[in-house]
């Protein structure tokens, strides 16, 4: 006799769903009573196209198209400026295209998120492209073949190319570009580290070296990892900054110890110094980071710092704070953040002692942020309550006045780096690419990689672009704008009346 089925049937299926639709409905109407924020989630609308003719399509094309080549013809003086500097080692008889021309076409070739050198190849040097890249750019008089640019990559000095997006975010910061997304007045740095590549084969000296695999199926594999710095600002906007390359020679070969994270934190970190010397600065920084000689490098920079406290880092640390907080009964702090009742408790002024014999000291303070929140079940329109627990150790002291801008505005968006880093990795610039299996060259398409996400982060956060990018969604906005290069839609006359019409960058 055969078993009475247990999966819902056709009918059952409708219920369930309509009434989960139902408690959702209801959970936003008594959310939104109450106060609180349910969190929007955007997305592209469902729709049919919006435009009615192809002369509409085509002003809509033209405007995208141009909106953001004038987002980078803005930053184009300093960029130019600045890579002008490169010293150009080849043979100045045998140069057809000049060292900025090629790096101009090597930050266009990641702005339109070509896939490989091969596909810039074959994409970028189709004679509609070319020509529209010609009217939008009047100083690419001829496109090269990505093998020049990966020789010119191969010889010079490619931390120049970096020095150059560094150069354009000083700018922008000289013009106040960032004031209304300041941290308790202060610029918010993230640092992580992530994975770049991976092979079996030792393809260069600088590659870090690891074993995988179980029991006697073990073998060697040879990887780039890379430490990012960036801007992450609350509101979603990541500002790529600097990237610390780490490399087996700066470990120590005789003891067969690598490079790690937190050695290139240092190296990169007296980079950020020497770079924003006088830049009031809150670094951002994951849980690998709470310990003495991190802390005392942040006091020494004269470093704000948030950094994730782990449960069992630190346990001197967290011994004082449990045995602290019930005296210290007015470091509390309740209020709402979207749809999250948040409790904040603090305690201030914790001595931590680290280094031989503990002979070293750092005054930390540290911040537990208790959460609470609803749900509807993914399977049933039952209402399922939801915790999370958080903990940073501060540079300064907290407050009832500061500890939501800290860690609400500050310490929970260092995500945006994390985020950034997928984008890069997932979402069309081709991150764990090598584009080169020459070490100094792999560099170099990594730094232009960097200049051209930042190119189409100002131009989707620019207050012009951001109707048409909230419809199409940023890769959809720029598959539109590559489209359009590709294709025969842009009238010479229009597109240089309006790249010749005055221009302010307005980010959201």
């Amino acid at each position: 006799m055969s078993k009475v089925s247990q999966r819902p049937n056709r009918e059952q299926i409708k219920k369930q769903r309509k009434e989960k639709k139902m408690a959702e409905k209801a959970l936003r109407a008594r959310q939104k009573a109450e106060g609180l924020l349910p969190p929007s989630k955007a997305s592209m609308p469902n729709r049919t196209c919006r435009y009615k003719s192809v002369e509409e399509e085509k002003r809509a094309r033209q405007d995208a198209a141009t909106e953001q080549v004038r987002v980078f013809r803005a930053k184009l003086p300093v960029l130019l400026q600045r890579l002008s500097r490169i010293k150009d080692p080849r043979n100045p008889k045998k140069i057809k295209h000049r060292h900025t021309l090629l790096m101009i076409y090597g930050i266009l070739m990641f702005v339109f998120q070509m896939a490989s050198r091969r596909e810039a190849n074959r994409e970028m040097t189709r004679p509609m492209f070319m020509e529209n890249l010609k009217l939008l750019f009047p100083e690419l008089e001829d496109l090269p073949h990505n093998d020049t640019l990966y020789r010119l990559l191969s010889a010079i000095d490619v931390r120049e190319i970096e020095a150059a997006l560094i150069e354009v975010v000083r700018k922008m910061i000289r013009n106040k570009k960032f004031i209304r997304y300041l941290v308790d007045n202060r610029y918010p740095i993230a640092i992580d580290g992530t994975q770049k590549a991976v092979r079996d084969v030792l393809w260069a000296e600088q590659c870090l070296q690891r074993e995988v695999g179980t029991g006697d199926d073990t073998h060697t594999q040879y990887y780039v990892y890379v430490l990012e710095a960036s801007m992450a600002f609350h509101g979603g906007m990541t500002i790529p900054l600097m990237s610390e390359f780490l490399s087996y020679t700066h470990g120590d070969t005789d003891t067969k110890r690598q490079d790690c994270e937190q050695k290139a934190f240092k190296r990169l970190a007296k980079r950020l110094k020497d770079t924003f010397g006088h830049l009031p600065i809150v670094i951002l920084l994951d849980g690998l980071y709470p310990n003495g000689p991190i802390l005392e490098l942040c006091r020494k920079n004269k470093w704000d710092y948030m950094i994730v406290l782990q449960d069992k880092t630190l346990p001197s640390v967290w011994e004082e704070y449990e045995g602290l907080k019930r005296l210290e009964t007015k470091n509390r702090f309740t209020t709402t953040w979207g749809n999250r009742r948040q409790r904040f408790h603090w305690v201030n002024d914790i001595e931590y002692y680290y280094g031989v014999h503990e002979r070293k000291r750092q005054i930390v303070h540290l911040v537990v942020c208790e959460e609470s929140w609803q749900e509807i079940a993914k399977d049933s329109a039952e209402l399922v309550p939801k915790r999370s627990r958080h903990a940073w150790i501060s540079s300064k002291p907290l407050t009832r006045g500061n500890v939501h801008e800290r860690c609400n505005l500050g310490a929970r968006h260092r995500w945006g780096i994390e985020t950034g880093i997928l984008v890069e990795k997932r979402h069309g610039y081709h991150y764990e690419h090598m584009f080169s299996y020459n070490w100094n060259a792999m560099k170099g398409y990594h730094y232009l990689m960097r200049l051209g996400h930042l190119i189409n982060i100002l131009a989707v956060y620019s207050e012009r672009l951001v109707p048409m990018v909230r419809e199409l969604g940023v890769r959809g906005f720029i598959r539109f704008v590559r489209e359009t290069i590709a294709g025969p839609w842009l009238d010479p006359v229009w597109v240089k009346r309006s790249l010749s019409a005055p221009f302010q960058l307005r980010l959201i």
